[in-house]
């Protein structure tokens, strides 16, 4: 394979981004490659000889960024993406995932309004949608192309290789389903209850879709309040459910983070002032609240899935105690009640920790294993692997303008758990319930 095919193929549109530097024999084309691991010259010809199937298998097993690269090398590569027999064997093989993160730049408070580029609306970049795919694993992080996303819709999610997209205007809610490694758009049908900017929650599984959206309900055109919830489903089994209301939420909620986490058939979001965790039971349809741990000392709690489990994540601090300031990781217990702590920052890392983030706050979002905490304002990231129970300062993302979690006009990273999956199928049993949204390719 000719390492340098892509570099010389232009015309080829990806969405990833990538930084490639050429060999100094660019000009000569050899039939051998080298495995970057060992240093080591491999012979072509091995790789000819190789069954389809077999090699069909062994490019299934490469990350995104190198499944795409390997594309550039011949025509029979390149069809490999629309080829039924290798999406197969590629999905047969899902939960060997690459686990990563996927941000996009938005404003604070309560606007969550998508910044698209620079202020003039007559460039054409400025209209075009991107996000900044960070990889745990390397250490690196790329830029996927969401120009395709129509304008006026901002990011609300991310499961099952998908990323959700929310209408900004008040009303009736549009959901764009959109897999950014392939370009693919699907639409929700709206919502049944007009809303300013709720929490909304997304599961994808090959065989099902599962939306809850809860709260900022439009009692007037000028006041909102967290009344009411309502979720969408749809599996393979012909089963569906279009936007059904469900229990009413807990009294006096307050749900800002616009975010939900799925974890084995529960939404959880926070609740703020007190600070609590609201939980919605998909089979049970209710919501119950729970307790967080230390409520009253919690600063910039955010929640996550790793690996099956709830887990919370805050600073506390309790100055009038005898009890040092400090970042901590619970784990909820199955009984959906009793929180245990699982981690706890080391302290001269808190004391280096206190000091960057100088009290602007922080948002945190985890897979699997890792846990990304991104600083409001600055330009910091922290990676916390928890099974090597390490700590990384990670390098800024130079694709967001050099500001890395901030940018013009206070704004902010906020990121998704995203696991790239070339082919999700599961969309196709929305076909049959709404029409293409105009302007969607």
């Amino acid at each position: 394979m000719d390492t340098n095919v892509f570099i010389n193929n232009p015309s080829l549109t990806l969405p990833f981004s990538y930084t490639f530097t050429s060999s100094s024999n660019s000009s000569t084309t050899t039939s051998t490659t080298t495995d970057s691991s060992s240093g080591q010259w491999m012979d072509g010809r091995i790789w000819s000889k190789l069954p389809p199937q077999l090699l069909d298998r062994i490019i299934a097993f490469l990350p995104p960024p190198a499944f795409f690269r390997s594309r550039s090398v011949c025509k029979r590569f390149y069809g490999l993406l629309f080829s039924n027999s290798f999406l197969e064997t590629y999905l047969q093989l899902l939960p060997l995932r690459h686990n990563c993160f996927l941000f996009f730049k938005h404003k604070t408070l309560k606007s969550y309004i998508y910044k698209r580029g620079g202020t003039n609306i007559d460039d054409d970049d400025s209209n075009k949608a991107e996000g900044f795919l960070f990889d745990p694993n390397e250490i690196r992080w790329y830029r996927l192309s969401f120009a395709y996303i129509p304008l006026g819709f901002y990011p609300s999610g991310s499961s099952g290789g998908l990323v959700s997209w929310v209408s900004e205007e008040a009303g009736l809610k549009t959901i764009l389903l959109c897999n950014p490694l392939i370009g693919s758009v699907s639409q929700l049908p709206p919502i049944s209850r007009p809303r300013l900017f709720p929490s909304i929650g997304l599961s994808v599984t090959p065989t099902s879709i599962d939306v809850t959206v809860a709260g900022d309900d439009l009692i007037s055109p000028y006041a909102v309040k967290n009344l009411s919830s309502e979720s969408f489903h749809v599996d393979a089994g012909g089963f569906f459910s279009l936007w059904a209301m469900t229990s009413s939420l807990p009294r006096l909620c307050s749900l800002e983070s616009g975010k939900m986490v799925y974890v084995q058939g529960k939404f959880y979001c926070m609740n703020y002032s007190p600070f609590s965790v609201l939980c919605y039971e998909v089979t049970g349809n209710r919501w119950i609240k729970i307790q967080a741990p230390m409520r009253r000392f919690l600063r910039s709690p955010s929640l996550l899935e790793s690996k099956g489990r709830l887990v919370l994540v805050a600073a506390v601090e309790k100055s009038k105690l005898n009890v040092p300031k400090s970042l901590r990781l619970w784990n909820l217990q199955q009984d959906n009640a009793t929180w245990v702590e699982i981690e706890r920052m080391p302290q001269p890392l808190y004391a280096q920790f206190a000091v960057e983030e100088g009290g602007k706050g922080f948002e945190c979002v985890g897979n699997q294993e890792f846990v990304m905490i991104v600083f409001r304002r600055t330009s910091l990231q922290l990676l916390f692997d928890m099974r090597r129970k390490s700590w990384l300062w990670v390098p800024p993302c130079s694709y967001s303008g050099g500001s890395g979690g901030s940018g013009g006009d206070g704004e902010v990273l906020q990121g998704f758990a995203y696991d790239p999956v070339l082919t999700t199928p599961v969309v196709s049993l929305l076909d049959q319930l709404t029409l293409p949204f105009p302007g969607v390719c």
